[in-house]
């Protein structure tokens, strides 16, 4: 052997005995963002141990709703990628948080379609360190840890998955607040979090002080039509749990057919005659204008005494892309001052959703997004 070469093994010998040391010692990787490269482990919402970057630098939102939470947080600037809903150039933008930063998300490249349907390669080309993903349970558009599972094999990539929730009936609440809580915690931001959570339980007292003590034979009947539901729809299409008639303490007359969205008969909501008809105006969306056109044109329809007497009003659309809640805080509102004008006489309804949108998503938008349906939301429809 060469005299020259001896050294040279030997100098590359000592680099590779230095290098193994250091990997004994446990001395973990810098992190570009916090420069610990720290990990933690957290429980997510289908009771999944997921290990992850804490806190990660990159992330993408899967499914109905996720990229809403995580500006919620105050988090949008992690995104670095974006389903198909938020490449669209829509006529109508129903979705305050995209009317905020839709320009920003638009930019961002695009990682599947929308409800959550994945394309692995394009989350792997895109490289986020965490992958959130959600959906409402017990529809299409649900996700599961099965699903969870398969995306992290797929991709190498922590998933991170929970169910959306909802406001309307406490378990639904529990996954929402739960939703939130696992995105905080993996994002640092906890105190965020529970300051959303603070904020919607302050709403919802301040809506039952002001009228959990009307008596029921004093409570309006009422009933919200056009109810937007995976898209637009008509008059029949309603919520019998509508949450703001329960924070107001209205007498919802299509109460007793479920929880979730339901199409009623015609003549039910005749028979019904309720004192107020809400139109949820994402329903101008149809032809004809929807629920609004076939109140001015059905004869039947025409003979409610609401329709008659000038009792028909229009509220913002709150599904759209999963539950807007600022929205349907906002909502509340309108549909109390509406019903009980001396239990709000301190509230201007817009003004309040702008307070309520700015809390939310960092913007007074009630503008922008009444502007979506021609101005329609929160005042008297005219038939």
């Amino acid at each position: 052997m060469s005299k020259k070469i001896v050294p040279t093994i030997a100098f590359v010998c000592a680099i590779l005995a230095l290098v193994l040391f250091a990997g004994c010692t446990g001395t973990a990787p810098t992190d570009t963002r916090n420069g610990t490269g720290q990990t933690v482990s957290v429980t997510d919402g289908f009771a999944r141990t997921v290990v992850v970057p804490s806190p990660p630098e990159s992330v993408v939102c899967s499914g109905s709703g996720c990229l809403r939470y995580l500006v919620y947080l105050q988090d949008q600037d992690l995104a670095v990628g974006v389903d198909d809903i938020e490449k669209r150039n829509q006529t109508i933008e129903g979705r305050p948080y995209a009317l905020a930063y839709g320009s920003q998300f638009k930019d961002l490249p695009l990682f599947g379609e929308f409800r959550g349907r994945d394309d692995p390669e394009k989350i792997i080309a895109i490289g986020p360190q965490l992958v959130f993903k959600t959906g409402s349970s017990g529809t299409a558009y649900g996700t599961s840890a099965a699903e969870a599972d398969d995306l992290r094999d797929k991709t190498g990539i922590p998933v991170v998955a929970f169910p959306y929730g909802s406001l309307r009936n406490d378990a639904e609440k529990a996954e929402m607040y739960g939703g939130l809580r696992v995105m905080g915690e993996v994002l640092d931001r906890e105190d965020r979090a529970e300051e959303v959570i603070a904020y919607i339980e302050a709403t919802l007292a301040d809506l039952e002080s002001r009228t959990g003590d009307i008596p029921e034979d004093e409570q309006k009947t009422v009933y919200v039509g056009g109810i937007s539901s995976a898209g637009a729809h008509g008059i029949i299409s309603t919520e019998p749990a509508y949450p703001p008639f329960l924070w107001v303490h209205a007498k919802n007359v299509a109460a007793g057919m479920g929880t979730a969205h339901a199409d009623i008969a015609k003549e039910a909501l005749v028979d019904w005659d309720p004192d107020y008809i809400f139109i949820d105006v994402g329903t101008t969306q149809m032809d004809n204008d929807g629920a609004i056109g076939e109140l001015k044109t059905d004869a039947a329809l025409q003979g409610l005494s609401a329709t008659k007497e000038g009792r028909v009003y229009g509220v913002l659309p709150y599904n759209f892309y999963n539950t807007n809640y600022e929205t349907v805080l906002a909502d509340a509102y309108f549909i109390g001052k509406t019903l009980y004008p001396d239990r709000f006489e301190d509230v201007d309804p817009a003004q309040k959703a702008n307070e309520i949108f700015t809390f939310f998503v960092g913007k007074p938008v009630f503008n922008d997004l009444n502007d979506q349906y021609s101005d329609l939301g929160f005042k008297e429809i005219a038939l």
